[in-house]
């Protein structure tokens, strides 16, 4: 009989731990991801989201599932992946970059949406307003600093003149960019010219054109320049034209330089954004977009030799 009993037990023991497994499994939060393309800065942007959140304890494949998707640049896979998160029943969804977050945030209102690699939510018509979202969408901005950015210009190439604002005319936060840097062009007694590319078999030609108009090309952080940036300042180098951008990863792709953000450390601070969501139950709409506050100076001292451009010392 107490070997029957004992039996018996052990019978129970091992269903209640089959049970308890089957629960924590069923338990895992879902995190969904879209990204518009693979290039440096939007993968940085992804990695640091990743390991903030293992910082804070939420571990892909232990307590969270993160169900990552790129879109390879094609804004009809931003629909098709921003369906497939929803239709999982997604906890969170994270987005990277303007097109990705616009295509997920056009169909749900529910669940909760945190951006990052978006320059201006508010103007990209994410939110309500940056400091208050009122929307199921917040998340961080990576709006660098334009007009640090060419003041940076002028002082690598102080005889420049004209300056070429490169950019996708499909992306909206790029105009958003464009406008602050031809303001700051206009205070350094530059005049610019816009050039604008609507996919990347454009770049070649435009870029070739613009370099026989200009002394110097800005090129804002727009996804499509960034991921054709190889391309531009190979061009752009090869004709002497330096190219001053907005952010680190298009500087170690050839361009000459840039006073950017970390996108690493964006997306460490969107995880913030997102343990805040998961743990705390706060809502995005109550969660103002928040900013990076530290920039970085980055040089490519290949393409400078190549410019004939020597660096200021108190750079």
């Amino acid at each position: 009989m107490k070997k029957i009993v004992l039996t018996a037990l052990a019978a129970a023991l091992c269903l209640s731990s089959l049970s308890a497994a089957k629960a924590k499994k069923e338990k895992l939060i879902k995190i969904g991801v879209i990204q518009l393309v693979e290039h440096s800065a939007l993968d940085a942007n992804y990695k640091g989201f990743v390991d903030g959140l293992a910082e804070a304890g939420y571990v892909d494949g232990q307590n969270i599932k993160i169900d990552y998707q790129n879109a390879q640049g094609e804004q009809a896979n931003c629909v098709t992946i921003a369906e497939k998160l929803i239709n999982n029943r997604s906890d969170l969804i994270f987005a990277i970059a303007t097109p990705a977050a616009q295509a997920v945030a056009n169909l749900t209102s529910s669940i909760p949406i945190l951006v990052s690699s978006v320059t201006d939510p508010e103007s990209a018509k994410l939110v309500k307003s940056n400091k208050a979202p009122g929307t199921n969408v917040s998340g961080t901005s990576d709006l660098t600093p334009c007009a640090a950015q060419i003041t940076l210009l002028k002082k690598l190439v102080p005889s420049a003149k004209k300056v070429g604002i490169l950019f996708c005319s499909n992306e909206q936060n790029s105009y958003f960019q464009a406008k602050l840097a031809e303001d700051a062009c206009k205070k350094n007694g530059l005049d610019f010219v816009e050039a604008t590319v609507s996919n990347s078999n454009e770049i070649q030609q435009v870029t070739q054109n613009l370099c026989g108009k200009v002394d110097a090309i800005y090129c804002p952080t727009d996804n499509m320049m960034a991921a054709g940036m190889t391309l531009v300042s190979q061009i752009a180098t090869d004709n002497k034209v330096p190219t001053i951008v907005g952010e680190e990863g298009m500087v170690k792709n050839g361009a000459l330089a840039t006073y950017g953000i970390n996108y690493y450390e964006l997306g460490k601070q969107t995880a913030k954004m997102a343990v805040e969501v998961l743990r705390d139950g706060k809502k995005p709409a109550d969660m103002p977009i928040q900013y990076l506050d530290k920039c970085d100076l980055s040089v490519n001292e290949a393409t400078a030799k190549k410019l004939g451009i020597t660096v200021p010392a108190d750079l």
